[in-house]
């Protein structure tokens, strides 16, 4: 590995290349500040990736999972009981929001006697309001965080882009100081300006298309329990409001 990085350095030093980490590690106070920033807005997006990805597989396999045992079965009870198995999943969360509330009015149904037209529907929009409430519930876990990604992946470039115009200052400065403009005397700011600005796009292009991705999967299963709340609405009051 020594050999490796001797040769790497030799033909560095013989192509007449500069070393961007010499360059970074003599950066002024400003670039450095910039680059760190960048660097952590970086990791930091890829943290969001990387555990929303998790997430969100767990959650469609689980939901796949529970989808087949709910067609499957034929007791409600049963599936609800089957659905403790499988707290990651949005649909058996939705189904559990949706069974407890018609378990309260299945209850209120048998202290009396059979009840008007108007009661029932209004015990369906109770189920159905129970339902709702579950799933913004789980589309705002499944959202979180994820708007941390367009905002690192919109600011990112300015941020870059203001390490670069403090780069091409500096230059500038340089050149009015020394009264020269030659590559000795702005290479070393030119090089840092450049430097920022590719931070920023390193930044912020990762963290707009992970943003795409992951809301096209949160849209997918917001579509999911819609078909499942309705699927399981029709249940209802073909078994129990009828």
């Amino acid at each position: 590995m020594t050999h490796l990085s001797a040769v790497v350095s030799t033909v560095i030093a013989e192509s007449g290349g500069a070393n961007v980490w010499r360059i970074v590690a003599d950066a002024d106070i400003v670039v450095t500040s910039v680059l760190i920033l960048l660097g952590c807005m970086s990791v930091f997006s890829w943290y969001i990736t990387g555990y929303k990805y998790y997430y969100l597989r767990r959650a469609r396999q689980e939901s796949e999972k529970f989808m087949d045992i709910f067609w499957q079965s034929k007791r409600l009870d049963a599936i609800y009981q089957s659905a403790e198995d499988f707290p990651d999943a949005p649909v058996g969360n939705v189904f559990r929001a949706g069974y407890l509330e018609l378990s309260k009015l299945k209850n209120k149904g048998h202290e009396g006697e059979a009840r008007p037209m108007r009661e029932q529907l209004g015990d369906i929009e109770n189920v159905e309001r129970a339902l709702r409430r579950a799933q913004r519930k789980e589309l705002t876990e499944a959202e979180s965080q994820i708007p941390w990604l367009a905002s690192i992946g919109s600011t990112s470039p300015f941020i870059g882009l203001f390490g670069t115009v403090w780069g091409i200052m500096i230059a500038f400065l340089q050149i009015s100081e020394q009264e020269a403009a030659g590559i000795e005397v702005v290479g070393q700011p030119i090089a840092e300006a450049l430097i920022v600005t590719a931070a920023g796009l390193f930044a912020a292009i990762p963290a707009v298309i992970a943003y795409n991705w992951l809301l096209n999967h949160v849209k997918v299963m917001s579509a999911e329990m819609d078909n499942f709340s309705s699927d399981f609405l029709n249940i209802v009051k073909r078994h129990f409001f009828d």
